[in-house]
């Protein structure tokens, strides 16, 4: 349920409606606007609790909302969230190039990656120090010597990081270190990794599950926006399907579908779509086009020694000319890639 506030309303009845709320039962999310001030009303909508609230002197309309994802609603916020990352703001018109190692394996092979993928226009590093492996005797990553790694060649190329985030007992650690989590798809319905995540107010990159629908996406993010964390960048990177030529098919359609029911920002991960890089400039360009926010695209200068999925990453003269054509198509549609 959203509360529109009356716009003569003092802090004195604010208050006391955020208390109301409460006493209902309910948890209240205040949102202060250039124009009006709301307050998001989480819970049951199913209680006849509507008349009631209405009638908190400060009230000018309750507004029924019965998605069940309530805080990511498109009826919570007309308005598309922007969310900040280090100097990059996602949404709103300007989009993040992603780029950088699936995994972080040395300081000398990230700061050559990170320079190529820097110079080509990359505005976020991605680097994994704890890796999700099918197999357990695969490269796990480096631990907190990747995070320490990952952070000092984002620093030297002024570039702000996101890495991913596998448990709650890792928040810690790696909040020390790092821009933005990355929730990856299997993590995505760890319920109480969302609410971890959701205590702290580090942006967040949530990749939707392998066999996830659009509206299973949203309600993970509620989980995050619940605990307060607004911070919350979605992301597309393919679902189960009977194909068997890419590694998982990118629905596309998530883009505008997400687009039509939640204000929160989207980017798409063609690299792990399609796992493979001669499909990857392609669907990133149909990404931009679709009205992503960004992309996020692996890149190597070596493949075929990569610990971590080396054959859907792109090689950085690639990841170069990619970038010119995402400006390109950026600019016809009234967008920006910061640098």
């Amino acid at each position: 349920m959203i509360l529109v506030v009356q716009p003569n309303a003092t802090e004195k009845e604010i208050n006391h409606i955020m208390e109301r709320v409460q006493e209902l039962g309910f948890t209240p999310h205040l949102i202060r606007g250039e124009q009006r001030t709301v307050i998001g009303v989480v819970g049951d909508e199913t209680r006849p609790s509507g008349e009631a609230l209405e009638a908190i002197p400060g009230i000018e309309q309750a507004l029924r909302i019965l998605k069940p994802f309530k805080l990511a609603s498109r009826e919570f916020s007309s308005k598309d969230r922007v969310v900040q990352v280090g100097k990059l703001s996602i949404g709103g018109g300007s989009l993040a190039l992603i780029a950088g190692p699936c995994a972080v394996e040395s300081r000398e092979g990230l700061d050559r990656i990170a320079a190529s993928v820097k110079k080509a226009g990359a505005n976020l590093l991605r680097g994994g120090a704890f890796k999700p492996r099918t197999s357990p005797y695969s490269f796990q990553g480096l631990g907190e010597e990747g995070l320490k790694i990952l952070r000092d060649i984002g620093n030297k190329y002024d570039m702000p990081i996101v890495t991913e985030v596998m448990d709650v007992r890792q928040v810690e650690l790696i909040s020390r270190y790092t821009d933005m989590f990355q929730i990856g798809a299997r993590n995505m319905q760890n319920f109480d990794l969302l609410r971890e995540i959701g205590q702290t107010r580090i942006p967040v990159l949530l990749k939707r599950g392998m066999s996830a629908t659009v509206k299973d996406l949203l309600m993970s993010a509620e989980y995050i926006l619940a605990g307060g964390n607004e911070n919350v960048v979605l992301c597309e990177r393919g679902v189960r399907s009977f194909e068997d030529s890419t590694r998982n098919m990118l629905d596309l359609s998530a883009v505008p579908n997400v687009k039509g029911q939640s204000h929160l920002p989207i980017i798409v991960d063609p690299s792990h779509a399609t796992g493979r890089p001669d499909l990857i400039p392609a669907m990133c360009s149909a990404s931009i086009a679709a009205g992503a926010d960004g992309v996020h695209v692996e890149v190597h200068d070596c493949p075929e020694k990569a610990l971590s999925d080396g054959p859907q990453a792109l090689l950085p003269d690639r990841f170069t000319k990619l970038a010119v054509e995402l400006r390109t198509i950026a600019s016809a549609l009234g967008k920006v890639i910061p640098a």
